[in-house]
């Protein structure tokens, strides 16, 4: 019974049920579609919330390799007769190989010029989909091919509702054995005090290069999963709007919570889907529901909800 309260066994299990019962209790194909956004959106805050939950390394442009990974799965076959699966692949590791190289000298930078920074790349990598005409097909976007595996093409929600659950909980699973690793040991050390870290014998700069282009990665898998499923992209998806979004996932879910990422990510896909009742103000009413959940339940949704069952069960 105290293995089933840990999240690596607890948490992954009630995910996994989740996930298989969901399907039983959707009405329609449009309640699928938001939630395959949902299992998207939440991958990429897995991988996010390593980087600023744990290491403390802000990033406001990780809407960038979202975009990348989406284009990646869109260009390689339209352009260059590389097969989907493959192109998805390249693309992870063509967006890890760039973070690796664009990590370097930024995560020198601390704070808000760390911030500007990863918002400076993102903006680069928008501009850069968005004027590519010839290649990416410039602001208005372009077409994606089916992904197929086996010779089989995927489509359907209920084909890509597992595909995107069954990404979503290897993600979860994966992040969460690197957080009880050493490495996820010294990421915490890295959040609390980098002079602290590095005294005790942590490296500083490999480690927080390690969980930015494992970040990256996930957020070129998920746009790989969103291009493919929505058949079609703009550089939108690379937007600093995108990257707001996905941050303020991480915060509202709770900080150095795996599974307060997923909740958040699954409060700001959802909830303006049926905020649309309130007509124009319908933003209004989302920030309003947001400002009070910050006020009252100021470590994020998850965290804070546990530390209050807690102090009721004491």
């Amino acid at each position: 019974m105290a293995a089933l309260r840990q999240p690596r066994t607890g948490g992954l299990l009630v995910l996994a049920a989740i996930i298989a019962v969901l399907p039983f209790l959707l009405p329609n194909a449009y309640y699928f579609d938001v939630v395959i956004l949902v299992g998207i959106n939440a991958l990429v805050v897995v991988g996010l919330n390593l980087l600023i939950g744990y290491a403390g390394q802000i990033s406001l442009g990780h809407a960038g390799f979202f975009g990348l990974g989406a284009y990646a799965s869109a260009v390689l076959p339209a352009r260059f007769d590389i097969p989907p699966l493959a192109a998805l692949v390249l693309g992870a590791i063509g967006v890890g190989l760039l973070a690796v190289v664009i990590g370097r000298p930024i995560l020198r930078l601390k704070g808000h010029y760390l911030a500007v920074a990863t918002l400076g790349m993102g903006l680069l990598i928008f501009m850069l989909l968005s004027n590519e005409q010839d290649l990416t097909g410039g602001p208005d976007g372009m077409a994606v091919q089916r992904l197929t595996i086996l010779g089989y093409k995927l489509h359907g929600v209920h084909t890509w509702y597992w595909i995107v659950g069954g990404a979503l909980l290897t993600g979860t699973w994966l992040a969460l054995n690197l957080i009880d690793s050493p490495t996820g040991r010294a990421l915490r050390a890295l959040h609390d005090s980098e002079i602290a870290a590095q005294v005790n014998g942590v490296d500083v700069v490999r480690h927080k290069l390690t969980v930015f282009v494992i970040s990256a990665v996930f957020a070129s898998l998920a746009g790989s999963l969103s291009a493919h499923y929505s058949g079609f992209i703009t550089p939108n998806s690379a937007g600093f709007l995108h990257s707001i979004e996905l941050v303020t996932m991480v915060v509202l879910g709770g900080m150095g919570s795996t599974f307060g990422g997923i909740v958040g990510a699954a409060v700001l896909t959802a909830l303006p889907q049926f905020l649309t009742v309130f007509h124009e103000y319908e933003h209004a009413a989302l920030g309003l529901i947001m400002m009070v959940c910050m006020i009252y339940l100021r470590d994020g949704l998850l965290p804070s909800l546990r530390q209050r069952l807690h102090w009721r069960r004491s």
